[in-house]
């Protein structure tokens, strides 16, 4: 089965909605289990399920988009990259990123022996440019990582993470219940 006939059979069963309502559901449950303990077995498998469940949201949310309203995406892609984001708040990246790109480098410059540029391929010269290579492509991926992870402590504080968690669930039965985005509900009652 292809991908658009996954994003037809998931569109037209309300798959999505219901998603979006385990999603926020997960992210209540995962609130109230870091206030209790966050230190206990139950926080972290709920954790990481909730980061499991967090890439499919994101499948689905990139999937399905322009089918859904923009709020609604938004809802659901903010609340994936929170589920997705938080086991990995204390992870250095950057520094795995650059070790793997100095290893790359290391071994693409062993291939250059025999070649005129034989001189990249030996002792410090070699090691010099993998580690220069290494350095830029750290400098690059921490301060994407810098910019990440605020956004992922913002949005993982236990009150962000309930009020985003209990939206996803009212989005979520607004939709279901054909009353379109929690936005355009609001805007109705309101008048806004």
């Amino acid at each position: 089965m292809e991908v658009d006939g996954i994003v037809d059979a998931l569109t037209s069963n309300n798959i999505p909605e219901v998603i979006l309502a385990v999603g926020g559901l997960l992210a209540v449950v995962m609130t109230f289990l870091y206030l209790r303990d966050n230190d206990a077995a139950k926080y972290k498998v709920t954790m990481i399920f909730s980061m499991l469940f967090g890439i499919l949201m994101a499948f689905i949310a990139f999937n399905t988009y322009g089918v859904w309203a923009i709020p609604t995406s938004i809802i659901m892609i903010v609340a994936a990259f929170t589920l997705i984001i938080r086991p990995f708040k204390e992870i250095h990246f950057a520094v795995l990123i650059a070790l793997l790109v100095m290893g790359i480098v290391y071994i693409l410059l062993g291939g250059l022996e025999g070649t005129d540029l034989s001189f990249l391929a030996e002792g410090w010269v070699r090691i010099g440019i993998a580690v220069f290579c290494g350095a830029i492509v750290y400098s690059l991926m921490h301060m994407i990582e810098s910019i990440v992870k605020i956004f992922g402590k913002i949005l993982n504080a236990w009150p962000i993470l309930l009020a985003l968690g209990l939206i996803c669930i009212a989005e979520a039965v607004l939709l279901i219940t054909g009353h379109g985005s929690l936005y355009d509900f609001v805007r109705t009652r309101f008048n806004i």
